[in-house]
This record gives C-alpha cells, structure tokens and sequence, in this order.
C-alpha cells in the first residue's frame, strides 16, 4: 500500500549559496560548501529523489511512477506527464544575488531542449533586512531597448525591485526576467525543468577568476516583453483554513495554517499532493497510519490516498497538479 513519502535532499553547491539551511532547518550540508539549493523532490534526469521512510525507501520517485502509474500521481497526470514526475521542489539559500535571468516556456524548450519549459512561484521563508526580489520590468520596455541595455551592461536599471519579508509569494510566468536577491531563502515551486538563460551575473567571477557562461542570444526569444502582471500572490492565511496563492495548469498552491486538527479531502482531485512544511510540525494522518512532517521536510502524498487530517501546529505549503 503507497503511504506519504519523504526523500533524500539533493544539495546543490552554487557560487551564490550559503549555509542558512543549517540553522533554519537542521540540514546536514556538506563540509564547506556553499549550498544554494536543496532538491526536496525532483524527477530532473541526473537528480532524481530518493526515498527516505517507510519499506519504499531506496527506491527513486522514477522508479515509483512506473510501478504505481496513476495511484502515485493520479490517472490525469500519468496520462499528461508518463513517467516523469511533473514538478521539481527546492529551498533556496541566496547568501548572494543571483543572477538575472529567464526561464524559456514550453514551446521553446521543446524546439531547443526537447524539455519543458520552467514556470515557478516563490514563497519568502526567511530575509535580512531590505532584502529584494526582482520580477520583471519595471515599465515597457522593447526588445531594441533590452539589447541596447544588455550591451551597455546597466540590465539592472530596467527591472522591478520589490522589497519582501518572509510569507510572501511571487509568481514568475516562464518567460519573465527575475532575480533572487541577496539575503533570502526561499521555497521554489516549478515545472521539472533545469534550463536557465542567464543575462546578467553582477560582473562576477568563479574561483579561477573566468567569468559565468551567459545566455543573451538564447534569452532574447525567451522573454516575454508583453508581460506585465501582477506577480504577487501573498496571502494571509487563517487557521483551519486552505488560503489559495496560485492556480495554473502547471500547479496549484496553497498555505495550509494547522493549530489543532484539519482535514483535506482529496478523493475529487485526480493528482498527488506535495506538502512542505515552513513552521512547526504535524502528523500526516491517513487510512493506514501517520507520519510526521516537521519544518524544512517534504511531504507526497499519493494520489490513491483521498483524505488526509492533519494534527499539530504548523504551516505548509500544499502543491498538486489541477485538471485541465
């Protein structure tokens, strides 16, 4: 019987990273190293997560969608996705800004990558003060004035800078320019994709002094100067409630504020769920047993499971994948 998974976290040295997962969360990074990213559950080729709890642990989230096709993630994703488990879950740990970059969308990763493309949300777990995300132009801005900008080096002066603090959530539509900010940790939500167009590094240099590879030519036909949204979708959750952030046809997602018992009925959604937990912890509760999520841990439900209730105090972060 499939019962909610745990996996291994994939820890990911970035020139940018740091070692806040440390204290926030209790991870054990390796020695020395500037971790930027924590994979909590990925089906990326290379990068595929592991089992950590129950008799399904050792097997990787590949091999389980093969053997249990439609009971792990549902009949309408199987059907969608094959075997290739659909999102890719992350903390982000920017101890340094990123760089300015662009995510392709799904046409175009096909055409250049045979690959998804890479439409993402990001929800603020931790910042230091006048910490900035920047999401999109911050007027109009037309191609021959990007690449005029781009040529200048002065990209920067052309891109919203929003300042944030932790419970806060963007939404970042493929083909929108961004940048996480220096001094942020941030839980990603995103499309299985690891395809980045990189346009501008801040100048910098690895550690024998060459500068990172970049994308311009690439990232051109990548960016969407149409868009023009609204990319905030913080909410203020409630306890006992589901307080809804996002909803595409890539994922929906949700806080969950738990303080006592609260119960999600599942049986009409054709999709598995992902919980991560951002604040204390709970037992996952279902026909069949418990296990508990804990801060800074991520949870899949299968979708074969149709009820689960919730007991503790905490908040999560609940992720699925919404009919079509």
């Amino acid at each position: 019987m499939l019962y909610p998974l745990k996996f291994k976290p994939l820890y990911k040295e970035r020139i940018w990273g740091g070692r806040r997962m440390e204290a926030a969360f209790g991870k054990k990074l390796p020695a020395g190293k500037k971790i930027g990213e924590s994979w909590e559950l990925s089906g990326v080729q290379g990068d595929v997560s592991v089992v950590a709890n129950g008799k399904l642990a050792g097997n990787d989230i590949e091999e389980l969608v093969e053997v249990y096709m439609g009971d792990l993630v549902g009949d309408a994703v199987y059907e969608r996705f094959g075997q290739e488990f659909p999102l890719l879950i992350k903390f982000i740990d920017a101890a340094d800004i990123l760089s300015i970059q662009v995510h392709p969308d799904d046409e175009l990763a096909a055409e250049r990558h045979n690959a998804y493309g890479k439409t993402e949300m990001w929800y603020v777990l931790d910042s230091d003060p006048g910490a900035e995300l920047c999401v999109g132009f911050n007027r109009k801005v037309s191609r021959r004035e990007y690449i005029e900008s781009v040529e200048a080096g002065n990209l920067p002066d052309l891109l919203s800078r929003i300042k944030v603090k932790p419970g806060d959530a963007y939404f970042i539509p493929a083909g929108t320019i961004h940048a996480i900010g220096k001094g942020l940790m941030v839980a990603e939500i995103q499309q299985t994709s690891d395809i980045t167009y990189r346009v501008f590094d801040w100048n910098r240099v690895d550690d024998n002094g060459n500068p990172r590879q970049l994308h311009t030519d690439l990232a051109l036909d990548a960016i969407n100067f149409d868009e023009t949204g609204n990319y905030n979708v913080t909410v203020s959750p409630k306890a006992g409630e589901a307080s809804v952030m996002q909803s595409c046809k890539y994922f929906a997602s949700s806080v969950l504020s738990v303080d006592g018992a609260m119960t999600r009925p599942y049986v009409e959604l054709d999709s598995f769920v992902i919980y991560i937990c951002l604040e204390g912890s709970a037992d996952v509760v279902w026909n069949g047993g418990r296990e508990t999520i804990a801060k800074g841990e991520t949870m899949l439900v299968p979708a074969v499971i149709d009820e689960i209730t919730i007991e503790g105090k905490a908040k999560i972060i609940e992720v699925y994948i919404p009919g079509e």
